[in-house]
């Protein structure tokens, strides 16, 4: 007697999901950007906060990895926004930033921000493994 075959989502389905960074780091945005399309992410790079709205807008990520401290519209701005945007209000913000005081992390939770990581306290395995977590958490 066979039994009924259950549907389990390919589990790494998630890795072939959309991210889009806005880092005007050069260095640290180049990193993140060749790690995670290494590992199978559609990736997506923007130096500022307006040209990483547009981008986001334009083409809706499933991830969004933001700086706070960027030129021009900080992070806190660019973070409102996205979560004011109806194409964008449920995509999960990772904050990566330099940032780390209590007010700060805070701020960025309160604003809609799922998760805060200090630059300086991860390597760049461990944003990527953080990614992986919050995308499963999406998809599964």
């Amino acid at each position: 007697m066979n039994d009924p075959i259950e549907f389990r989502p390919n589990e790494n389905e998630f890795l072939k999901s959309k991210i889009l960074i806005i880092e005007d780091d050069k260095f640290l945005r180049d990193l993140l950007s060749q790690k995670l399309s290494r590992e199978g992410f559609k990736v997506t790079a923007a130096v500022d906060g307006e040209e990483g709205f547009k981008s986001a807008v334009e083409d809706a990520p499933d991830l969004i990895l933001l700086d706070l401290v960027l030129p021009g519209i900080d992070g806190f701005s660019i973070l409102e926004r996205i979560k004011k945007e109806a194409k964008l209000s449920s995509v999960p913000v990772l904050i990566l930033s330099n940032l780390g005081q209590k007010e700060d992390v805070d701020r960025a939770l309160a604003l809609g921000a799922v998760d805060f990581m200090i630059k300086a306290n991860f390597t760049p395995g461990e944003i990527s493994e953080r990614i992986k977590s919050i995308l499963k958490k999406k998809y599964l």
